[in-house]
């Protein structure tokens, strides 16, 4: 049923597994141990419930079919007082049901029987999802070379403001808003110049070589703007 994967070691992130199947649950322990999460477990509903409120996990794996509440009861609980992403393992296949867990709250569905590889893939996928892009609680992001404010619009490089353009400053904002995450061209393109745009990537091309100009030490070796050729582009502190 369980297949063996690999994963980078998410030390700061606590995981509760809600399962009452004592084989997935021992599984899943080891598999969430063995790559640095911390794990509680909960073989019911109402423990569930219990566990999640006092321990505040990051992130819920959540069997629908447990003994004393069905799983989008426990959804709906956990939804009343915490965004953390819930992965949901069920046995039912009707997409009815995967829908009701889906609208109740849950963030993604893994069907049984699942592979681990999946299953770890995918509850990375949500914890990584659920984590505030910079701008949502930081509005000053610095760099080595560089600092933006979110705030006043500006930024300063060696003590120095940066004059950019109204173009050059959204298309910086988007990127530093995203930090660390990939940013399609499409998405890009209709974000800064608007809906109607899509594939004009050269637009793209010119504006990165812009920002790269103003606020790289080595806009030819760039630390900070970086390129996915033919997906986006990612900027990286």
């Amino acid at each position: 049923m369980l297949s063996q994967a690999g994963g980078t070691p998410q030390a700061s992130t606590r995981v509760l597994v809600v399962d009452d199947e004592p084989q997935i649950v021992r599984a899943l322990v080891i598999n969430l141990k063995a790559r640095g999460y911390e794990v509680d477990t909960a073989h019911d509903g109402a423990t569930a419930l219990r566990l999640a409120s006092a321990c505040h996990p990051d992130v819920v794996v959540l069997d629908l079919g447990l003994p004393d509440l069905d799983g989008v009861e426990v959804i709906k609980g956990l939804r009343g007082w915490t965004r953390a992403p819930i992965l949901v393992l069920s046995a039912r296949h009707s997409s009815d049901e995967k829908v009701e867990a889906l609208d109740a709250g849950a963030d993604d569905y893994v069907t049984k029987p699942f592979g681990m590889d999946e299953l770890l893939a995918r509850l990375r996928a949500a914890v990584r999802r659920a984590e505030p892009a910079a701008g949502e609680d930081e509005m000053l992001v610095e760099t080595h070379e560089f600092t933006v404010d979110l705030v006043a619009k500006k930024v300063n490089r060696a003590g120095k403001d940066v004059r950019l353009t109204p173009t050059e400053w959204h298309l910086l904002e988007v990127l530093v808003r995203n930090t660390g995450r990939l940013v399609s061209q499409k998405q890009l393109l209709q974000e800064v110049w608007g809906p109607s745009y899509g594939t004009e990537t050269n637009y793209l091309r010119v504006y990165m070589a812009q920002l790269r100009r103003k606020l790289e030490a080595d806009p030819s070796h760039p630390r900070h703007f970086h390129t996915e050729p033919g997906m986006g582009y990612r900027f990286e502190r």
